[in-house]
């Protein structure tokens, strides 16, 4: 971490996290002002760069508070002891004799501010034993490392209470504030025609006869650009340029319409979930009645409402400056380096806020893109955005999926054995991924860097397709399978939540399944399975909320869907309401999560209603189209996303548990979600639809197969 004091007492932090409409910065602001015993406007977040900021690798996972967190409250607090020490010896007392409160240090009637303390003060490195304190309560600071007392009576404990978000006054008042508002001095616009097709190869270029501008053309082998004075400039001579090239195409893409075979096929990768491979021995599969079942979900798109975007400067003296709304500034420059055959200290990285993606979009791609433009405009910026169609056709998707799931259970109906075995592509090919780049315009270079198969994060990074794959169920018998596709034409990264999505859609449908094959209530079902705790106190808040077991019209439906992201981080319960006539429609979604200390509970209430929002969007609507040669979902008519009217309210209880550790919120919404509304969908038309999403025609398919619960 990095932590400055500036001469007008404002305390600036530089985070290796970045800002991706999260409000992530906020909460590290609260954190930061706790420890210092600062007022939270006496704390600067600045953002992400490589040049003085820390390596946090990427900000995902829902790991930024459980992780930086604590980094950021170590380090903040060594400041505060710094200038205790400091503002102790000038009043020759000890350290324990002063306070520090509103970012004020006093003793008796002396009195000193950071910025009277900071450039003396002796930044001593931690001593031995724990360095990260404990997180503090509300209405307190930590006061480890000899840091002094910090007054109970009245501090400003921001911990724990919803301040409001750092970054929404400019974006509430459209002042400049994303990437895509640069305006660099000198600066031009660049925009790159990619090939229509991901097997396409560039043959030539024929120019249109006639007077064009002065807009200049990027060629590299089947990378392809321009650069311009303006952005209109830009866009008519890449129209130019679209109509003089000439591809060579092939048909290199799967059946759309066979996923479950494509994914099946391989080659693979299998991974032993549960038990792990070296613990295959599981002991006889216990006797009983068996079910089972089939589940799927489409390739999902990114979709962000403004697409990609990133702006680059070669300077005079060969060194590289970038500006990018990446999730690791770090990795992209490591990536970029190894592309343009370049030192990565040549190379500053500058994050910049972009259109929320929550997940590996094209932010990285556009990176490179605007490097490579740039290259030929020495000393100039030049500003690349992408299209609509672009974003939707080449972004990386999350992969489509398909799970099988069977299970023994005894004469009760509760399961005595657990079988699941999943299908996948990786699920991260971020920069940096199997020792490559991993950005776009490298594999279309005349010296191409290649895109392997995505691959997946460890298990102890919380995993990719195998993400929440084992149940938090207590099951005598379980075995936990995954298969990742080793080749594919189909490019794939991360997406909120990753393989949870599926995964718990998958697992908490079947949970209903077999509640209802054994006549239970589905709720009392999962709690008769459930040994933990703090699982069963969500579940049962969340279906209290929800009015759970109450009526409801003929034609409507509520269902329930439940997990522990990544087995040990939020818990989330949801419930879900719909009514499903000419649509489904989902009227009401109630969710109650754990996340541990919070933060900031206005913060953890916006990222779940955000969560379970998207992932109604997910489940009732999207899905990428292509046929064998091209991505053909391009557009918000060929790719829908839920629209203003058809979100659903949206309520969100906390069930806190200050003092334990703080875990992240981004993802834990998205797969109990999906399960709620197809539960639901279930008990109101009386059909289970096991493959998303959940529009008409998948409802009009489980309908004709005549598959009652």
């Amino acid at each position: 971490m990095s932590v400055s004091v500036g001469s007008d007492g404002v305390i600036s932090v530089r985070a290796g996290k970045v800002e991706l409409g999260q409000g992530v910065l906020t909460a590290l602001a609260q954190i930061a002002a706790d420890a210092l015993g600062a007022d939270l406007a006496q704390v600067r977040m600045l953002p992400a760069r490589t040049g003085d900021g820390p390596d946090e690798g990427f900000t995902a996972g829902s790991m930024s508070i459980a992780r930086s967190g604590p980094a950021l409250r170590a380090a903040c607090a060594r400041v505060r002891a710094a200038c205790t020490a400091e503002a102790a010896r000038r009043w020759g007392v000890s350290p324990g004799q002063v306070t520090v409160r509103h970012g004020e240090f006093r003793y008796g009637d002396q009195t000193a501010t950071y910025a009277d303390l900071a450039k003396a003060a002796t930044l001593h490195p931690p001593g031995p034993g724990p360095a990260t304190p404990e997180p503090p309560g509300p209405a307190t600071h930590p006061t480890t490392l000899d840091a002094g007392p910090v007054e109970g009576d009245g501090g400003p404990g921001f911990v724990g209470t919803s301040v409001p978000r750092l970054d929404l006054p400019d974006k509430v008042a459209g002042r400049p504030r994303f990437v895509h508002d640069l305006r660099l001095p000198g600066q031009l616009y660049g925009r790159v025609l990619r090939p229509p097709s991901p097997g396409a190869r560039l043959v030539d270029v024929v120019p249109e006869e006639g007077p064009h501008d002065r807009a200049q053309v990027v060629r590299d082998g089947s990378f392809l650009g321009v650069v311009a004075g303006s952005e209109p400039e830009a866009d008519q001579a890449l129209d130019r340029l679209r109509r003089a090239a000439r591809w060579d195409e092939r048909d290199t893409l799967p059946d759309e319409h066979d996923l479950r075979g494509f994914l099946r096929t391989g080659p693979h990768e299998t991974l032993h979930v549960h038990p792990p491979a070296a613990h295959t021995t599981t002991g006889p599969v216990p006797q009983g009645g068996v079910r089972a079942a089939s589940y799927s979900r489409p390739f999902i798109a990114h979709a962000a409402m403004a697409p990609s975007c990133a702006a680059a400067r070669w300077n005079p003296d060969g060194t590289l400056e970038v500006w990018s709304h990446t999730q690791g500034v770090h990795p992209l420059r490591a990536a970029l380096a190894q592309v343009l055959d370049l030192p990565q200290d040549r190379i500053e990285v500058r994050h910049v806020e972009g259109a929320g993606c929550y997940g590996h979009n094209a932010a990285d791609d556009a990176a490179l893109d605007a490097a490579l433009l740039a290259r030929t405009a020495p000393g100039r910026p030049v500003h690349v955005r992408w299209s609509r169609q672009d974003e939707l056709t080449w972004a990386p998707f999350g992969s489509a999926m398909s799970a099988d799931v069977a299970a023994v259970v005894d004469a009760a109906g509760l399961v005595r054995s657990w079988r699941y075995e999943v299908w996948s592509q990786g699920h991260t090919s971020r920069p940096g991924y199997l020792g490559c780049p991993g950005l776009l315009a490298g594999a279309h270079l005349e010296r191409p860097h290649r895109l392997p198969a995505a691959t997946d994060p460890s298990p102890a990074s919380g995993s990719g397709m195998a993400r929440n794959a084992v149940p938090i169920y207590d099951f005598p018998h379980l075995e936990v399978t995954g298969h990742r596709v080793l080749e594919t034409p189909i490019r794939s990264s991360a997406l909120r939540s990753l393989g949870a999505f599926m995964n718990v859609f998958a697992i908490e449908s079947f949970m209903d399944e077999l509640a209802l094959a054994a006549g239970l209530d589905p709720l009392a079902y999962r709690l008769a399975h459930l040994s933990d705790e703090r699982g069963r106190a969500v579940l049962r808040r969340a279906a209290g909320a929800a009015g759970w077991g109450s009526g409801l019209p003929e034609g409507s439906g509520r269902g329930l869907g439940f997990a522990r992201y990544k087995g040990n981080g939020a818990y989330c319960a949801a419930v879900a309401e719909v009514t499903a006539e000419q649509d489904v429609r989902v009227r009401r979604l109630t969710l109650a999560v754990d996340v541990g200390q919070v933060v900031n509970p206005d913060g953890v209430r916006n990222q779940i209603e955000g969560g379970a929002t998207q992932a109604a969007s997910w489940t009732l609507k999207e899905r990428v189209r292509f046929d064998r040669r091209r991505i053909t979902s391009g557009d918000w008519e060929s790719y829908p996303i839920l629209r203003f009217g058809e979100a659903p309210e949206v309520a969100v209880e906390l069930v806190e548990h200050p003092g334990t550790p703080s875990v992240g919120a981004g993802e834990a919404a998205q797969g109990p979600v999906a399960a709620a509304i197809a539960n639901a969908v279930a008990g109101a038309i009386g059909v289970r639809v096991r493959d998303l999403p959940l529009d008409r025609a998948a409802v009009l398919a489980a309908i004709e197969r005549d598959d009652p619960q």
